[in-house]
């Protein structure tokens, strides 16, 4: 039988993706029957984009669980993706999404989290911390007779998105800089955003007698990039597959504090998040790899620093190499 998927938070970045891959890949088209893009903004191009691709479009209006419980249930869906917005009421419409689950049962709960939040103080890193209680949520349903909702869980953890590093397009076309605040003694593993959806595809479309796949049903999977880089190592794997010299400059909190928020149009819940990120590795909290679960679901490899580097070449490329490379220097 196919599923029906309802992915919140469509307007994202995450949430549009795997949308995506559920509605245009084969192999996952296969085994779908209906995808619901849930948005509280259901205008966003994301949305619209996701609308001509065939999803379904429903709007969350946060609030009363009782009006969320009859969205999704219009929605007919047997299965959520629950993606946590980049908002400052993050963990209270998160919360409402999945009590709105549990009143209309909902089996298959496949949560996205984030890795490194167990290892966050929740006063130093309360934004990464506050998924360690999304988390509690989800699995304290797998003990409540009234629902199905988390009979047949997943946890996704995903470590730093090396799309985050687009933020820094700017310094690197201009200054031939990365400017990212990690310091020079610890590193981080990032992880590429096609990789994290593509996983996160793989477990709403397997199947098992519970719900989801055997493999997959109550997993709690960490998943990283497969190398670990320093600043400087970063930056040269850059230089390196670039052709030209971009150099790590590792800025204080604080200014990078101050360049994200007049440079990016983030929100300051989003920026809150990767601020804390970014201490955890100065921290040392981050220098592991967790790839064994993205092996065993997807059968394949994550994307590397270098591969990375090439599919957005053209945006961190140096205006002045650009401009020399145009001349035929």
């Amino acid at each position: 039988m196919s599923r029906n998927i309802c992915v919140t938070t469509a307007e994202g970045n995450t949430g549009f993706l795997i949308t995506k891959l559920l509605l245009t890949e084969p192999s996952f088209k296969k085994n779908v029957n209906q995808v619901t893009a849930l948005a509280i903004n259901a205008q966003a191009p994301y949305v619209q984009e996701l609308k001509k691709l065939g999803a379904v479009i429903a709007q969350h209006k946060p609030g009363r669980v009782r009006d969320t419980a009859k969205v999704l249930q219009d929605t007919k869906a047997d299965t959520l993706m629950l993606i946590p917005p980049a908002h400052v009421n993050k963990i209270d419409i998160t919360l409402e999404i999945l009590e709105a689950a549990k009143r209309v049962n909902i089996g298959n709960v496949c949560l996205l989290s984030a890795a490194g939040c167990d290892m966050a103080d929740r006063d130093a890193q309360p934004r990464l911390r506050e998924f360690i209680d999304l988390e509690v949520a989800l699995m304290k349903l797998k003990g409540d007779p009234s629902t199905r909702t988390g009979y047949s869980p997943c946890i996704i953890r995903p470590g730093f998105y090396a799309e985050n590093l687009l933020l820094y397009t700017p310094q690197a076309q201009q200054e031939g800089l990365l400017p990212i605040p990690i310091g020079k003694d610890h590193k981080f593993p990032p992880i590429a955003l096609k990789d994290v959806a593509d996983l996160a595809a793989h477990v709403l479309t397997g199947k098992g007698k519970h719900g989801f796949s055997d493999q997959h049903r109550g997993q709690l999977m960490t998943m990283t990039g497969p190398m670990l880089v320093s600043g400087d190592e970063l930056a040269q794997i850059a230089s390196n597959t670039l052709g030209v010299r971009l150099v790590f400059d590792d800025v204080s909190g604080n200014e990078a504090r101050r360049l994200l928020r007049f440079q990016t149009s983030q929100d300051e819940a989003e920026r809150q998040y990767l601020l804390e990120y970014y201490s955890l590795v100065r921290e040392g909290k981050t220098n592991y790899i967790s790839t064994n679960c993205f092996h065993d679901v997807t059968g394949s490899h994550p994307i590397e620093p270098p591969q990375f580097f090439e599919t957005y070449k053209d945006q961190f490329m140096p205006k002045m190499a650009v401009q020399r490379i145009a001349d035929g220097v």
